[in-house]
Order: structure tokens, then sequence, then C-alpha cells
């Protein structure tokens, strides 16, 4: 018999630790403390294992794991690093450059790991610019910021999305249509807002060129045109009724029969604490909601005011949420409290939580993959330079988000 007050406790301690992302005393990160929530279920909860097991939502990891192979080939051809590199012969032009470095986070984004793409575009652009005496601080800043923009364009570009589509049912087409307009005006907005607050800071640039050169794969033509091939066959499947986690684990074996990359060097670049972490948040949030605390938590909710069935309110706690406990946890959360089974609603709480990433650097992943990644290069990044930008930006995005709600619904 399941230990009601038992689970509450377990939950609750369990979102304070993402909350706070690390606990005293103990080198635990969010994936951690998340592990040990359900483990914790697992021994207090009164539940059995199957059941614990249950709760996991086994074609969401399964579609994550494809997707992460697919972005490990193309990341193990060169594919990625020849991207970044074409990209840094426009600095001529520094407009030009961050319109097209923006453009092309964001469309690699859309399709793939956007955390890959920030981890290797970050080093190659911010190379070519110490090179060149530009300030690095506002083109890596929007890598970050364009590649959470881009990831919400398609509901493959990042695990929140792929989750909130596969739980909720989305079909990819109806999906890209309804998400392209307010996508298309957050990514104008972030390009206009960091165009107008740097161009008179270009030439702030006290870093030297770092010694060391930064180690690319070597490109493989062949297998870029595979991974590429295979990608567009994957997205084109996605618009047929054939099941998607069987569609991309096909394409997986496909990548990891490979006779050119090892096993062992793809699957080193599958983000497995991701994984990990989306299972036991399906735990702690699956206990959770079968105590009916949930239930209870949303007519008090309403009875208080907030309305989560209300599009605008969903956007505002999404974006919200998504910068105190981070998103995976603020949607996996919201999926089994606000009960997302309308489609607008879905597409509100994937554009709300990739949008407020953008916001400050603990937003996403992708902001924090960017400020190390640059740190180790001898630049900083720090709160208030990662803000200046990515407030307005978010705001922006937000503000144009609810006013597509406002004007579809």
């Amino acid at each position: 018999m399941i230990e009601k007050p038992a689970v509450l406790a377990i939950f609750a301690l369990t979102y304070l630790g993402i909350a706070a992302g690390r606990v005293p005393g103990l080198k635990l990160d969010r994936t951690g403390i998340v592990m040990l929530g359900a483990i914790a279920i697992m021994v207090f909860g009164g539940l059995t294992t199957p059941a614990v097991v249950g709760y996991i939502d086994w074609p969401t990891i399964l579609l994550l794991f494809g997707f992460f192979v697919l972005s490990a080939q193309l990341r193990l051809s060169g594919f990625f690093d020849a991207v970044a590199a074409a990209i840094a012969r426009q600095l001529s032009r520094p407009a030009r450059f961050l319109l097209l470095l923006m453009l092309s986070t964001a469309a690699l984004s859309a399709f793939l790991n956007h955390d890959i793409v920030c981890y290797v575009f970050t080093p190659v652009v911010a190379m070519a610019l110490l090179a060149r005496r530009l300030n690095p601080v506002p083109f890596l800043i929007a890598i970050a910021i364009a590649s959470n923009i881009g990831a919400a364009a398609t509901f493959v570009g990042n695990p929140q999305d792929l989750m909130i589509a596969q739980i909720a049912g989305l079909g990819f087409g109806a999906y890209v249509l309804w998400c392209c307009v307010p996508v298309l005006f957050a990514f104008a907005c972030a390009y206009a807002s960091i165009w107008l607050l740097s161009r008179k800071r270009l030439a702030d640039a006290p870093m030297q060129v770092p010694a060391a050169a930064v180690s690319d794969p070597a490109y493989n033509r062949f297998h870029t045109y595979k991974g590429l091939v295979i990608l567009a066959a994957v997205i084109g499947l996605l618009f047929t009724p054939l099941p998607k986690p069987l569609v991309v684990m096909t394409a997986a074996a496909i990548h990891l029969a490979s006779t050119k990359f090892r096993t062992a060097d793809l699957l080193k670049l599958v983000d497995w604490p991701i994984l990990v972490l989306f299972m036991g948040l399906f735990v702690v949030t699956g206990a959770f909601q079968s105590t009916g605390y949930g239930d209870q938590a949303m007519q008090w909710l309403t009875h208080a005011g907030v309305k989560l069935q209300s599009l605008p309110v969903l956007t505002v706690i999404t974006a919200a949420l998504s910068n105190l406990i981070n998103n995976s946890a603020t949607v996996m959360l919201l999926l089994k409290v606000a009960h997302i089974n309308q489609p607008p609603a879905a597409y509100v709480l994937a554009l709300a939580n990739s949008f407020g990433g953008s916001l400050i650097i603990v937003g996403s992943v992708s902001n924090i993959i960017v400020v190390q990644q640059a740190r180790e290069l001898g630049i900083h990044i720090s709160f208030r330079d990662f803000a200046r930008f990515g407030v307005p930006v978010t705001l922006a995005a937000l503000a144009g988000l609810i006013g597509w709600v406002l004007l579809v619904t």
C-alpha cells in the first residue's frame, strides 16, 4: 500500500534539492538528487518494483537515446566543427556573422542535441573572435540563446519538448506549424537585441588568444553525408503514423553498426545524466501523482485564482519555474499536475520552458555549457553579462508567445 505522507515528503525534498542544485557536504548534482529521490520512493513509498518501473515512460527514453546517437555520429564525423569554421570566415562583417551564427545554431538545435551544438560551436567561434581581437562575450551568449530558441522550433530539439510531444501525442507537422510564428518572432527579437546591445562594444577584447589549439574531430565527408541523409529520413518519417521510437532507434542502430566509429565512442557522447534524470523524475512525479495530492494542489491553485488552464498563466509559470527548479523538472511537474491534454497547452509548455531557459545562466544546460567552455579559454561571462542579453530577449519572446496564444485561441 502506498505511503502517501512519505511520498509527499520525498517529492518535496527532491524538488527543493533540484532548486538548490546541491546538498551541503555532498558532491551531488541535480541528477544525483533526483536518483536519491527515486530510490527513496522505492524504499519508503510502499510501492512494488514493477509499479515504480511502470512510472517511467520508456518510449520517451528510447527517443532521447536515439537522437543522442544521431547527434553523436555527426559530432564524430566533424560536421559541427566544419559548420562552425565556415561561419567564422564571415568575421569581416560582424552583423552578418552574428546572424549566420545564430541562424546556424538555431537550425541545428531544432533537429539535433542543442547541448552538443553549443559544446562544439563555443571554442571554435571564441578562438576565431579572439584572433580578430573582437569581444567574444556577446557572440557566445548569442549561441546559447539561439540554441534555446531554435530547440523549440521542433519537438526533437530538446529533451523536455520531446517528452511533452511523446506523452501528449503531438504530431510533428502540427507542432511545427503552430510554433513557427512565436519561434521566428523570438529569434528576430534575440538577434535585434543582441546586436543593438553589443555593436558599440565589439572591440572590448582584453583577452589573449589561448596558446593551446582546440582539438576537433577530422572532417569525414562520407559519414557526414550519411548522418545527414539518415537524419533527413528520420525527420520525414516523423510525419508518418510509424511509431516514433521505432523510427529513431532504427536510425541509431544503423549508426551503431558503423565501419568508422567505435560503439564506445558513440555512446561516450550520449547524455547519460539527462536520461537518468528523466527516469528518476518519472518515478518521483509518477508516485506523487498517484497519491492524489496533485489534483488537490490544482484545486487549491484554482481557488487561489491561479488557473493553469489559462495559457498566458501557464506561460509565465513555466518560464519562472524553469529558472528556479530546472526546465526538465518543471516540465515533468506540470505534465503531472496541470494535466496537459490539449495540443495548445502542450505547445505552450514546450515553448515557454525553452524560451525561459535564456533568462539567466542557470536557466538551461546549454547556457552553462557555453559559460564553462568559455572559461576554459580564459573568457569570463558573468551572471550580469548573460542577464544583460537574456532578460530582454526572454521577456520579448514570452510576450510574443502570449500574444500568439491570445490571437489563435
